[in-house]
């Protein structure tokens, strides 16, 4: 396995992955990062679609479009393409690729590259690739219907997709740029790079990848001649540290500036400590509550109802669950497009015991599936809490995420209790697998739907709703369009958001512009800075 290493930062990577309380501070133009990172499988945009993949990915690569760091709210903005036109029918969008912009290699970025990091993402077809090829591009028709000039790349799609749906699409990190000169002259084979981008990069982000030890650390250096400025921070090193404890201990001792993966115990001590802050951010995962329809007593619409009124949802979020999620009960995260802050559903177990005496179904037992993942089976033991309460019995298995997973996938979970996180950064990445189900039949097996997960026969009208809103092109219309849609969805689905996760960072109080991604993007690096 070949990686980018130089003396230096073997032993500046060294230093600090081996030897931990070694520094009584870092050094003024590093950041140093404590996170959980052996979930990184491959380093190529066409491949990687982990978290801490992505992460890399997001700072060492541009895009067409991205979001601005410091204002998740604004929006897509441009980035490579200083500009885009959609066409009278809707259906192609013509980019203007910004003039100067250089890869890491010297190389100068043009529409050539953009357009064959797209095509080359599709004919690779790796998992990621569906954001892009739910456009109409294939692997045999891409290189038509993704042209380019000698400034320009156009897009021409099956159908007159809304643009603020393109362009979020476009901001995810399988549309990042790649050095095609670069990428090329390391082929092996067929693999248009692959092989070689698993464990290197060809980027013309703010940050180069200077080393990668999996399961150990990532080191990435500023790139001097960024074409929005090179970042403050030389280096960044993040550590793979999978402890909460042991993070929080090299947060307090200064060995590192930033802890990522603090559990709420931790957190709440080290805000205690002088000298640490933390910084809270709402994150794209959904914590929800399936009800499956195959189930008797769940498909009732009264117990329906019910099970809507047995979750403790502030109690929850201000015990157990404290520091890590907050209520939140759609099925769009805050900061999409279209999210909905209405929490209609409320703790009430003498209404909900009525509408299960109603239906017929007091005194019944379901068993049911949980993760032995700690959250998750606080939430399962508060639920059964409640359902006593109301006359209903709730019996748990604990199984390993695995078993759980397969059981889920195969409509055998009577009550799933889990997450769900976006596959990118627009509203129809979740309308379409939470209020999407055009076939519920067994034979479907259309397992990547939480719908027909928890054999939810989603209503025609609700179906062409969610169709619909993907080809709305006024932005404002959209995003009302996903409100409607959520407000409906919450009037009757038996699949119930309860929970927006909520991430808590530990930061040193010197360290400034810390942005973690929020909802729709992943950590970027580019902003830090480090005060006195």
């Amino acid at each position: 396995m070949k990686h980018l290493l130089t003396p230096r930062a073997i032993l500046l990577a060294s230093a600090l992955a081996i030897a931990p309380a070694a520094w009584a501070e870092t050094p003024a133009d590093t950041l140093v990062v404590a996170h959980t990172i052996d979930d990184i499988i491959s380093l190529d945009p066409a491949q990687s679609f982990e978290f801490s993949g992505n992460d890399v990915n997001q700072n060492t690569y541009d895009r067409l479009v991205d979001f601005d760091p410091m204002d998740m709210d604004a929006g897509f903005k441009p980035s490579l393409a200083e500009s885009w036109e959609v066409s009278e029918d809707g259906m192609s969008i013509t980019f203007t690729i910004r003039d100067g912009v250089t890869f890491h290699s010297g190389n100068p970025v043009r529409a050539e590259d953009a357009a064959w990091s797209l095509q080359r993402a599709v004919i690779l077809n790796k998992t990621p690739a569906f954001i892009l090829t739910q456009f109409g591009f294939t692997p045999e028709n891409v290189e038509e219907k993704i042209t380019f000039d000698d400034k320009t790349l156009t897009l021409h799609m099956d159908k007159p997709y809304a643009p603020t749906f393109v362009l979020n699409c476009l901001t995810a990190n399988v549309a990042s740029v790649v050095d095609k000169e670069t990428v090329m002259a390391n082929v092996q084979g067929e693999d248009l790079g692959n092989t070689w981008l698993n464990t290197n990069a060809a980027g013309s982000g703010p940050y180069t990848l200077a080393a990668w030890r999996p399961n150990e650390a990532v080191q990435l250096a500023a790139f001097e001649k960024y074409w929005q400025g090179a970042p403050a921070m030389k280096r960044v090193i993040v550590r793979n540290v999978a402890e909460s404890s042991a993070q929080r201990l090299l947060l307090e001792q200064g060995d590192i500036d930033v802890a990522r993966n603090l559990t709420p115990t931790d957190v709440d001590s080290i805000r205690k400590v002088d000298g640490i802050t933390v910084q809270d951010e709402p994150r794209g995962r959904i914590l929800y509550m399936g009800l499956n329809q195959k189930d008797p007593v769940l498909s009732d619409p009264k117990v329906i109802e019910a099970m809507k009124h047995l979750v403790d949802y502030d109690g929850i979020a201000n015990s157990f669950l404290k520091g890590a999620f907050v209520p939140h009960q759609a099925f769009l995260p805050q900061g999409y497009l279209g999210a909905l802050e209405d929490k209609p559903w409320t703790y009430d177990v003498a209404k909900a015991k009525a509408l299960i005496e109603e239906a017929g179904m007091s005194g019944k037992t379901i068993t049911t599936k949980v993760r032995d993942l700690r959250e998750y089976v606080d939430v399962a033991q508060a639920l059964q809490a409640s359902m006593a309460e109301a006359g209903l019995t709730l019996e748990i298995e604990q199984m390993t995420g695995a078993q759980v997973l397969d059981a889920y996938r195969a409509r055998e979970v009577p009550i799933f209790l889990g997450e769900w996180g976006p596959d990118y950064s627009d509203p129809n990445t979740n309308a379409a697998t939470f209020a999407y189900n055009p076939d519920n039949s067994d034979e479907a097996q259309a397992t990547g739907l939480l719908a027909w997960r928890n054999a939810y026969a989603v209503p025609q009208e609700m179906n062409e709703a969610t169709l619909a809103a993907t080809l709305e092109q006024d932005g404002e219309k959209r995003a009302q369009m996903y409100i409607d849609l959520q407000k409906q969805y919450q009037a009757e689905a038996p699949i119930v958001p309860l929970f927006q996760r909520i991430e808590p960072t530990g930061l040193r109080n010197n360290v400034q512009n810390w942005n973690s991604g929020r909802a729709v993007t992943s950590v970027m690096y580019r902003q830090v800075t480090k005060g006195e």
